[in-house]
């Protein structure tokens, strides 16, 4: 009973000790992974997709570079599209069936809402930034 009061102090202490994360932001792991195919070379289209996707689209929240976290990952979209011909802007405008992950399409939709007030020129930027992921 006389070490409680010690014991309370150092349970205080332990629980109140805030660790740094060293995780990368997705900011540095979408510039390590557009890095492979050359920042500077991306044109000034996919610069403005990068600016919406990692901005006021929010993307990044759902999709990352080459893992699949809630969405697909921006690679797996890109190459899908690529390979079945997609319009991935009629997608976003919410004028296409979703042809990666179909399933989790319900999760996408409240995301159309915000998609849809993008100019043709943000979303075809969009579009060239997630291309530039793909092999």
């Amino acid at each position: 009973m006389k070490h409680l009061p010690t014991l309370l102090v150092a349970l205080s202490l332990f629980s109140c000790k805030q660790e740094e994360k060293n995780q990368p932001t997705y900011q540095q792991a979408g510039d390590a992974a557009v890095a492979e195919g050359d920042v500077a070379n991306l044109s000034p289209e996919a610069k403005l997709g990068q600016e919406i996707f990692d901005g006021k689209g929010n993307c990044y929240s759902c999709h990352k570079p080459d893992q699949k976290v809630i969405g697909p990952s921006i690679q797996e979209i890109a190459n899908i599209y690529k390979a079945k011909k997609g319009n991935m802007v009629s997608f976003l405008k919410g004028n296409e069936e979703p042809i990666v992950d179909p399933e989790m399409f319900e999760t996408m939709r409240t995301n159309l809402i915000l998609t849809k007030t993008f100019t043709d020129e943000e979303l075809k930027g969009v579009e060239a930034y997630m291309y530039s992921f793909g092999k």
